[in-house]
């Protein structure tokens, strides 16, 4: 009865994170569909995630020792939260949320591979025949054609997924660094990591308004505090439905991914239909196939 109750509770957490993973792609679709600029809507998303973090997570910054942190890291994921974010919406913006969601769900194994060649664990040939399912889903989904879009940008529209798969998964493999540097508390370590992404958000903010001449836009916060609601709760949920069910990690995992994948696809196709060729229905299930092997192998 224990173990049934505790896999209901994380099943909720799944969901509500998979829920709020969506909505955070439909915050960017609709931001732009009603003019906003949504890079300032993803600079505005920082300082709500630092502010939840600090007030949810309640990192120990009395007891944090400097000399024992990755600062390096810390700077780099810093920089390539806000870019990969922006890249994130562009693909969103030019290929639509399903593509988008399968490359952004699919840079989980990028960390595989990092897992049997930086972090020395076993190799598992089932992940490795999950990896080639995966890379044969990327290759089908996200479309490798020319867009029509004006000015030439969406020319080579496929660049925005596979860079949102590429950072995405570069992201998952820094983080893993970080937790696994214990002398630091994995919390502090997040309080940091997205205090160094607002500070970054606010210098590329100070760019677009000053150099870039861009107006500055007050929807843009109203966004950009739901976009930052949606995108904390989602890390939070994920983070709790682990910790309910510490012992079978596969079952949260597998949820959340095919989750969004699933949820993703029918956002896509209901409410903003998007248009899926034979090939990119064919990634998406190669994706669903390739998490499920993943998992369970």
């Amino acid at each position: 009865m224990r173990n049934l109750a505790a896999s209901k509770k994380a099943m909720l957490y799944v969901l509500l994170s998979v829920v709020c993973s969506v909505t955070v792609s439909v915050i960017l679709k609709l931001a732009r569909r009603y003019e906003v600029d949504t890079r300032q809507v993803i600079v505005w998303n920082y300082p709500v995630t630092v502010l939840c973090t600090g007030a949810v997570l309640r990192p120990d910054m009395a007891g944090f020792v400097p000399a024992s942190a990755p600062f390096g890291i810390y700077l780099l994921l810093g920089v390539f939260l806000p870019l990969i974010f922006i890249l994130l919406s562009a693909s969103i913006r030019y290929t639509g949320i399903v593509r988008t969601e399968v490359a952004q769900r699919l840079s989980l194994f990028i960390s595989v591979i990092a897992a049997f060649w930086l972090f020395q664990e076993r190799l598992h040939y089932g992940k490795l025949a999950g990896v080639a399912v995966g890379f044969a889903a990327i290759l089908c989904s996200i479309g490798w054609h020319r867009g029509r879009s004006s000015g030439g940008v969406g020319r080579w529209v496929w660049v925005y997924p596979l860079a949102v798969f590429i950072g995405y998964g570069m992201v998952d493999v820094l983080l893993k660094t970080v937790a696994q540097i214990t002398a630091v508390p994995y919390t502090t370590s997040l309080f940091l990591i997205f205090s160094s992404a607002m500070l970054v958000a606010f210098g590329y903010l100070v760019y677009l308004i000053v150099f870039s001449k861009q107006r500055f836009s007050l929807n843009a916060i109203y966004w950009g505090v739901a976009l930052g609601a949606f995108n904390f709760a989602n890390f939070l949920f994920y983070m709790r439905a682990h910790r309910t069910l510490p012992d079978n990690p596969s079952i949260v995992f597998t949820g959340m991914n095919v989750g969004v994948i699933a949820l993703g696809t029918l956002v896509g196709l209901l409410f903003f239909k998007e248009k899926l060729s034979l090939v990119n229905k064919i990634g998406v299930i190669l994706a669903v196939v390739s998490v499920l092997i993943i998992a369970y192998s």
